[in-house]
């Protein structure tokens, strides 16, 4: 089961939603806005921030949020995206 991390907590506190683990043993974290689920978020198996923040370092960890921003670009107003980039990265 992947680990809610304190970085994920206050990025969605930011963004006014709510997040939990997955109901979908394939993804990290559902998206909870107004008691409702919006999205699913995260592969599991695939790193994130806050996973490279705790294994590779900051450095590393800000390289590849760098990488992952520029590749999913398009992605911003798409809700699902939307959430992965601001809450996991």
């Amino acid at each position: 089961m992947y680990e809610i991390t304190e970085y994920s907590k206050l990025q969605a506190k930011k963004l006014g939603v709510e997040i939990k683990p997955s109901s979908n043993k394939k993804k990290k974290l559902d998206v909870f806005k107004d008691n409702k689920k919006v999205a699913q978020i995260g592969a599991k198996g695939m790193n994130d921030y806050p996973t490279y923040m705790k294994t590779k370092g900051k450095a590393f960890a800000d390289e590849r949020r760098r990488l992952y921003r520029k590749r999913t670009d398009w992605c911003k107003d798409k809700t699902g995206c939307k959430y992965a980039r601001d809450i996991l990265w």
